[in-house]
């Protein structure tokens, strides 16, 4: 019978396995490399293998294994096929940072938004996190010991909305209601979920800020910018608690963006 892992158990020397999805850039770039120097065993999804690649030979020298996935979440067949090979490689799988979205057209007022574009977003940000979270749900229920954690990469958007982003945000708020049932349910099984809120990392998703960003009174304005770094880092240090603990909710920002306050 499966067993959730006891505290002792989580500090067994034993390989831990993640799966970051999205890996090929930014957040999921950073996570990935700081989780293999940190001794994981990483998948690295992604839809070019091409960037999975890159993001794996930035991994520290002696660090542990990788396993680069071409998938798109948003396609259940693409995920089914990422999970298999997981499973087929490492044999389990004790992290899932379900970090894989897309903003979707900048600056496109909601009047004018194509739905082609909304649903774009809401299957990858939504569907594509479900569906992830959903193949986790059962691997880690089913695996022995049975447990482990999923953190959801949601954002500043899951609180405060920024102008002209009705899909992201939509997504995003939504994501937090995923969280919080994924969380529920996952209790008698021992699988851990939270989410991670992130504001003004700095990656290529990021870079118009740092040269001026759509306010809410109609203003452009450069806005503060933090290094992605930092997250990673705090992301790790989520993913290392004991399953007897989780971080449900942790909002990590550049001090001085306009978030807090009324700028």
């Amino acid at each position: 019978m499966n067993t959730v892992r006891t505290a002792a158990e989580e500090q067994v020397g034993a390989q831990k396995v993640a799966l970051v999805t999205g890996a090929g850039s930014g957040i999921g770039r950073a996570v990935a490399v700081e989780l293999l120097a940190a001794g994981w065993s990483v998948a690295l999804a992604g839809r070019r293998v091409e960037t999975l690649e890159e993001t794996a030979s930035r991994a520290p020298a002696g660090s542990a294994t990788t396993l680069p996935v071409r998938a798109d979440v948003s396609r259940p067949e693409d995920v089914a096929a990422l999970f298999d090979a997981v499973r087929d490689r490492f044999g389990r799988l004790d992290l899932l940072f379900n970090n894989a979205g897309t903003f979707g057209p900048g600056g496109v007022p909601v009047e004018d938004l194509p739905y082609e574009a909304w649903r774009h977003v809401v299957d990858t940000n939504l569907n594509g996190a479900f569906l992830c979270a959903q193949a986790a749900y059962r691997q880690m229920k089913e695996q022995s010991p049975q447990g482990g954690r999923i953190i959801n990469n949601g954002s500043i958007s899951a609180h405060t909305p920024r102008p002209h982003s009705v899909a992201y945000t939509a997504t995003k708020h939504a994501l937090t209601g995923l969280t919080k049932s994924l969380s529920l349910d996952g209790r008698p099984h021992g699988i851990a979920v939270g989410q991670i809120d992130i504001g003004n990392a700095a990656t290529d998703m990021t870079a118009g800020m740092r040269t001026g960003a759509l306010q809410a009174n109609g203003e452009t304005a450069p806005e503060p910018v933090m290094d992605v770094a930092d997250v990673a880092r705090t992301v790790r240090h989520m993913a290392e608690l004991p399953l007897e603990a989780n971080v449900q909710f942790a909002t990590v920002m550049a001090t001085a963006m306009p978030y807090v306050g009324r700028g």
